[in-house]
Formats: structure tokens, C-alpha cells, sequence
């Protein structure tokens, strides 16, 4: 991979990310009256940008440090502490978005999970809390076997991608959702592409763009660490000594 390239790419995911969060927070920012943490329609307000935070952004940069050129040498042990502790971080992250909106709607007395959204959107946190415990126990651990090991990292990655793209959509479908809630009493509809509409759907937009880059970096062979002769792999990275 040619360095130049690298660096670019880099550069744009990490643009990409940074804006993805910035404009969710612009969005609840500027239409929707800002952040609190109290029970009330502010405190929604923080569910969306910590979910895009931590479901997409930073969920996808613990995706990617496997990527980075400067993992495919030396030992794999801090490596996979980075990898773990930034997937943990994002689901931190994802829990508080979680009590954010239960607790509003709890307040409020709505009824939680009853939406497309909040099907896909607390499927997808289940299968991410699954993926990080596994991980934790498999490839963190020093119990399990090479055999086990290799035989679990093909769906280790396979839901590691899997789980990006349905937080994505739990995105979409959520900010689709929010727009229908917020202008279905207002003077300008939804269907009339208000200024709301056009940069929240814009949003989405953004998001979709970085998750789809963050898929192709995932599955390139260019960006994969070089096999070469036996791996760490399967060595407990508890006795890892390098």
C-alpha cells in the first residue's frame, strides 16, 4: 500500500467520523434545543449522537487497528488491547445512549421497543455486547485452544462487519424516525424538505459514507496484516512476551 494513499485514507475516515458526530450534534443542537441529562426531551437528545458515537465511529476505529500498517509488525499485544478497550469504550458509550432514551420515555411514559428502529437498533447492541465478551474470553484469555481460536475469528470478523452495518441502519432508521416525530405538526412538512430535513437526511447521508469506507478498509486485502509463516494468533495473549 503506498504511504501517501494510506495517510489519505486516514485522513478522510477520520474527517468523515469526526463530522459524522458534530453534525448529530449540530442537528439536536440547533432544532431541537440542546443536551441535558434529566429525564426530559433534552436528554433524548442525547441518545442519537451517542449512539453515532460510539455504534459507528468509534466501534469502527476499534474495527480498524488491525488496519494500520504499524500493527503488522512486533507483537500483537497492545494491539489487541487497543482493539478491545476502544470496543469496549464504544459500548459505554452505546449503554448511555440506551438509558438516555429508556429513561426519557420512562419519564414521559411511552412505550419502549415498539419501533423498527428500536428492534434493529437493541438487536444490534445484544449482538455487540456478544462480540465483545466473546472476544474478551476467546482471544484475550489465555483458556482457549488454537484450535478454538481459529475456528471462532472467521465470525469474529464476519460479526464484527455484520454488526457495523445494521448500527448504520439503526441510524438511518432512527434519524427517519426522529424527522417524522419533529415535523409532522410543523408549518413545513417532511415531504416539503424543510431546512431540518435537509441537513438531518444530509446526516445521514454522511454516515452512510463513512460506514461504507470503514466496510471496504474491513474486507481490502491491502489493508490486511501480511500472513507470514505462523501467526500470534493463536497464542493466549496473556502470555504473550515480546
Amino acid at each position: 500500500m503506498a504511504v501517501g494513499w494510506f495517510h489519505l485514507s486516514v485522513l478522510a475516515l477520520s474527517s468523515l467520523g469526526l463530522m459524522s458526530i458534530l453534525f448529530t450534534i449540530y442537528w439536536m443542537q440547533s432544532w431541537h434545543g440542546g443536551f441535558a441529562w434529566d429525564g426530559s426531551i433534552l436528554m433524548f437528545n442525547c441518545h442519537p449522537v451517542l449512539m453515532v458515537a460510539g455504534m459507528v465511529v468509534v466501534y469502527s476505529a476499534a474495527s480498524l487497528v488491525y488496519r494500520l500498517p504499524q500493527s503488522w509488525v512486533g507483537s500483537k499485544l497492545p494491539w489487541k488491547i487497543t482493539h478491545a478497550s476502544l470496543h469496549l469504550m464504544a459500548f459505554i458509550l452505546t449503554v448511555l445512549g440506551l438509558v438516555a432514551v429508556f429513561r426519557y420515555h420512562n419519564n414521559k411514559n411511552i412505550t419502549n421497543l415498539y419501533s423498527l428502529h428500536s428492534w434493529l437498533g437493541i438487536t444490534t447492541v445484544f449482538l455487540f455486547a456478544c462480540q465483545w465478551f466473546l472476544g474478551f474470553a476467546v482471544f484475550l484469555l489465555p483458556w482457549a485452544s488454537v484450535w478454538l481460536r481459529s475456528l471462532l475469528k472467521p465470525l469474529h470478523v464476519f460479526f464484527g462487519a455484520s454488526i457495523l452495518s445494521l448500527a448504520i441502519a439503526s441510524v438511518i432508521s432512527g434519524i427517519n424516525e426522529k424527522l417524522f416525530f419533529s415535523l409532522k405538526n410543523a408549518t413545513k412538512p417532511y415531504s416539503s424538505l424543510p431546512g431540518e430535513a435537509v441537513f438531518a437526511n444530509s446526516t445521514g447521508m454522511l454516515v452512510v459514507i463513512f460506514g461504507l469506507l470503514v466496510l471496504y478498509v474491513l474486507q481490502a486485502s491491502s489493508w490486511k496484516r501480511p500472513q507470514v509463516g505462523i501467526t500470534t494468533e493463536g497464542q493466549p495473549l496473556l502470555r504473550e512476551r515480546e
